[in-house]
């Protein structure tokens, strides 16, 4: 056998194990991407925000079908609370920062003061934490009382009560109410809860977020 046939035939054999390699790559690869998916279970579905219609800090309705179409990530504040409130607006904001797409997502601070909080005032409160007026991002409701309430218990599912006077009470915080994000995906479906002051559970709720966002239709 020449040299030119035995390279020839050298080559021909490398060429096969390279295919036989490249065969039994690919079912393995397969199986890789099967597991991957297969380790991320689906979001659960923890309920569905029931319809509303609120008043929003420039005094116009937003109604829950007005949120249809991307993910929205909604809190809990009263703007007279000095305690938990602000640091929750603050951390509200910093979640906003890390978005990798902030038009994809919008968030919503639903006043569980509704009685004082008044569009006008919430507009103050927002200004006082750098939103800006025309910020559409970003919602500040609130709404008639026991609506308002109603929504909170049985809507979302989070704990609000003004507690009675007397030596446990806390002059500062006269409402209680949840400290958690709650992310709800673009039909209106409650896919998770997250602590605001937890760093890792915010991480959670951005990576939960981006999940969202794969499969999610822009409007």
């Amino acid at each position: 056998m020449s040299d030119f046939q035995e390279t020839a035939s050298g080559r021909r054999w490398f060429r096969r194990l390279a295919w036989l390699a490249l065969a039994l790559a690919l079912p393995a690869s397969a199986l890789l991407v099967w597991r991957e998916k297969a380790a991320k279970p689906p979001l659960p579905t923890l309920g569905r925000v029931p319809s509303f219609s609120l008043l929003e800090r420039d005094g116009s309705t937003v109604r829950r079908e007005d949120l249809t179409g991307r993910p929205w990530v909604a809190d809990f504040i009263f703007t007279r609370c000095v305690l938990s409130c602000p640091r929750l607006t603050a951390e509200m904001k910093r979640l906003r920062e890390r978005l990798p797409d902030r038009e994809a997502v919008r968030l919503v601070s639903l006043s569980v003061d509704p009685e004082h909080d008044r569009p006008e005032v919430l507009a103050e409160y927002a200004a006082r934490h750098g939103i800006a007026p025309d910020d559409r991002g970003w919602l500040f409701l609130t709404g008639e009382h026991d609506p308002v309430w109603a929504l909170i218990r049985e809507g979302f599912r989070v704990a609000v009560s003004r507690p009675e006077p007397g030596p446990l009470a806390n002059p500062l915080e006269p409402i209680v109410h949840s400290t958690h994000f709650v992310l709800v995906d673009a039909t209106g479906e409650i896919r998770g809860y997250y602590s605001a002051f937890d760093e890792e559970a915010v991480n959670r709720l951005l990576a939960d977020l981006a999940r969202l966002l794969a499969t999610a239709p822009r409007r």
